[in-house]
């Protein structure tokens, strides 16, 4: 048998919550972070707002709860946002202790200050910001501070397979033991044990045809947790922003709702406004109003996208405001000071996921999920504005200080089976992973997307069934690749939000439909909780044979 890497703790993601989790456990653990790619691709880095903390003598821990409260349409948990909102000004303290470089300002008086901004929600400036990259300052530092630390080692080109379980190879209780895993650059699979898994593996936006989201946003942790035996929840609440720019190269390039906020005009493709059909507000009514308007105009008249117009604003007043965007927009051909540009709503962030307490445990003893991979009962039926890295932050404490105490009684997992690649080929046929990859966000977007109906969620569960065959089928047959593995969590992941979606039968939140438009108020709102099958049997650990699948 080749030799097996361990590690006291593997973490699977190597944003926020991953890489806060490993400083936090340095000198009292060995760790492993794992990333699907280059350490800086995902999701943190990408962040433009900030971190939301009670920082200012003007605000209160009270006001912040009682902001995410109302933010959450009833399904928050009181005691977690508590929890999260009375830890936030540490999590600040430690990111400055780090180095990260807040963005500071001068008062009347000369003094130093860092700068709290404002976004929807908030009724206080509680917002701690770089500039309008906040989440690449966070990152660049956490993985500066990993690489110089000794006990932590960081892995790039690693996609996690499967988790490896004590039911998966018939042992007693149920444990996580390590997990599977694709090194992309040497292409094989290899085992890796550990004490303790974190997943740390962010959200699942890349399920839809748009999103705001890095390509590694595939819904990894939340599928290998559901087949690990954890309960998933409130995977019908998908936040999506207004405003992507629509472009094939574009990708994930937001335009701030501050174009909005400076006179932006929201346009059909004949010129024709429609926000004010809408709302009286027009294009400063709430995000989830405008996604609604615009996704209503382009299933209506079958279009693509609509068009945000700034153009009857000075070229200067422009460019003044929004350079970013002006350059970006530039780039792929549209000039903002002359001409509208092409937009559509875009996935955002995922509300629901792997059920975890309040030290980050799930429903198998030794894993852990932190940030976006997590229910934790933050964020309830919608999330608000820069509560999200809050999130990580003080999980990934919460996780640390439960692991370093755990790690004195967690046993030594076993020597693993290594993945068998006996009766397996390479594909000839990769166009297979392709068209099911296009064809699962596009019955995604068009029918469980932001307005959402019985007879839409029924018809996108049809095809789900028949694609998570095809996939299965696949996967059982083919050596793995990432492209293949990330299709396979996406397609579960799909399955497990219109399940969700077809139960919640109401509109809460970010699930709104157009057969129950208003909420339940006949009871108490509860969480949407989905209960996996039995665990597998014990057998080979091969993908689509035993032990590696369920």
């Amino acid at each position: 048998m080749a030799t097996q890497s361990s590690y006291d703790v593997l973490v699977i993601g190597s944003g926020a919550a991953g890489l806060g989790v490993a400083l936090r456990l340095a000198g009292r653990a060995s760790v492993a972070v794992l990333s699907k790619g280059r350490p800086d691709e995902g999701a943190t880095a990408m962040a433009q707002g900030g971190v939301a903390a009670v920082l200012d003598p003007g605000d209160s821990i009270e006001a912040h709860v009682r902001d995410t409260l109302a933010a959450g349409a009833g399904l928050c948990n009181e005691a977690v946002v508590r929890f999260v909102v009375e830890r936030g000004p540490e999590a600040i303290r430690w990111l400055l202790d780090l180095g990260v470089p807040f963005t500071t300002e001068a008062t009347e008086d000369g003094q130093i200050r860092y700068h709290l901004t404002r976004e929807g929600g908030h009724s206080h400036r509680r917002v701690i910001h770089a500039a309008d990259a906040t989440g690449r300052a966070i990152e660049r530092t956490l993985l500066e501070r990993a690489r110089e630390t000794a006990g932590v080692e960081v892995l790039p080109w690693r996609v996690a397979v499967d988790l490896i379980t004590t039911t998966k190879l018939g042992l007693p209780g149920r444990r996580v033991l390590g997990a599977y895993v694709l090194d992309r650059e040497l292409g094989r699979v290899e085992a890796i044990r550990a004490r303790c898994v974190v997943l740390a593996t962010g959200g699942a936006s890349k399920v839809y045809l748009y999103t705001s989201n890095p390509d590694c946003a595939t819904g990894d942790g939340i599928a290998m947790a559901w087949r690990a035996g954890c309960r998933v929840a409130n995977m019908e609440f998908m936040q999506f922003h207004p405003t992507c720019l629509y472009h094939p190269q574009a990708k994930s390039f937001l335009i701030t709702e501050a174009v909005r906020g400076e006179g932006g005009r929201l346009l059909l493709p004949d010129g024709t406004p429609f926000m004010h059909r809408f709302d009286p507000r027009g294009e400063l009514a709430p995000r989830d109003i405008v996604a609604r308007a615009i996704d209503h105009e382009m299933k209506r008249l079958g279009i693509d996208c609509v068009y945000l117009d700034i153009s009857h604003k000075p070229a200067e007043f422009i460019r003044r405001h929004f350079p970013t965007v002006h350059a970006r927009c530039l780039e792929f051909g549209y000039d903002m000071t002359r001409e509208p540009i092409p937009v559509v709503p875009a996935a955002h962030y995922t509300c629901g996921g792997v059920v975890t307490d309040l030290a980050a445990r799930t429903d198998l003893e030794g894993l852990y999920a932190v940030g976006e991979v997590a229910h934790t009962g933050l964020h309830g039926a919608n999330r608000m504005a820069s509560n999200s890295l809050l999130e990580c932050l003080v999980f990934a404490e919460a996780a640390a200080a439960d692991i370093a105490a755990a790690l004195s009684r967690a046993p030594a997992p076993p020597a693993l089976p290594e993945w068998d690649e006996s009766r397996v080929t390479d594909s000839d046929e990769m166009v297979v992973v392709s068209h099911n990859w296009d064809e699962l966000r596009r019955f995604m977007w068009d029918y469980v997307g932001i307005v959402r109906t019985t007879k839409r969620l029924q018809r996108a569960k049809r095809r789900v069934d028949l694609l998570l065959g095809e996939i299965e089928e696949y996967y059982g047959h083919f050596r793995v690749t990432a492209d293949l593995l990330e299709l396979r969590n996406l397609a579960l992941v799909a399955d497990l939000i219109i399940r969700s979606a077809l139960a919640r039968q109401e509109s809460r939140g970010l699930h709104y439909t157009l057969d129950h438009p208003e909420p339940d108020d006949s009871r108490p709102p509860a969480d949407t909780v989905l209960v996996p099958p039995a665990a597998p049997a014990a057998g080979s650990p091969r993908h689509g044979h035993g032990a590696g699948t369920s």
